[in-house]
């Protein structure tokens, strides 16, 4: 869209007067009478760009939807600006967190499987001077919980008859 008032170089709290004599000032300073060639050419164009300028700045009504579409424009923009921004801060963050050298992982809370795998984390051989891979105290909790839940039901379904074959089948000694 185009900024009438930069066109017309005037202030967009300007009063109609101002933009009106700032308008005369340029129709006299890009009139096509006064150049030739492509000079005259640019000048016509700029001449109807200033025509339409100010004949949407001179009327209240369309001044005020002009305002407003501007002001779409610009929080449009700035909400492109913003995630442009984060854009690349999140991808600065991928890059920092690919050059550290201990991975931190995600486990999914509450399954049996996230506890195997971070039992797996915990109990698996490194080689020297390597530091222990950091778990968070929430994923400890919930290995603990599992864990106790297993065995809960385990102990449970050992005195239940019909499934206590099945139990003794899963214990290996």
């Amino acid at each position: 869209m185009k900024n009438y008032y930069d066109l017309l170089e005037v202030n967009p709290k300007a009063s109609r007067e101002i933009i009106e004599k700032a308008y005369r000032v340029l129709i006299k300073k890009y009139h096509p009478d006064l150049y030739q060639g492509e000079e005259k050419v640019y000048a016509e164009a700029k001449l109807r760009e200033l025509n339409e300028a100010y004949h949407i700045l001179s009327s209240d009504f369309l001044r005020e939807q002009y305002d407003m579409e501007l002001e779409k424009e610009k929080q449009f923009n700035n909400t492109i600006n913003n995630k442009n921004i984060y854009k690349n801060t999140s991808s600065q963050n991928v890059k920092e967190e690919n050059n550290k050298n201990q991975e931190v992982k995600k486990y999914k809370v509450g399954t049996i499987m996230s506890m195997v795998d971070l039992l797996k984390d915990i109990f698996k051989k490194r080689k020297k001077g390597e530091k222990p891979i950091e778990i968070k105290k929430e994923d400890k909790m919930a290995a603990i919980i599992t864990l106790i839940i297993v065995v809960v039901l385990g102990v449970a379904l050992w005195f239940i008859p019909a499934t206590n074959g099945f139990i003794r089948s899963l214990i290996p000694f």
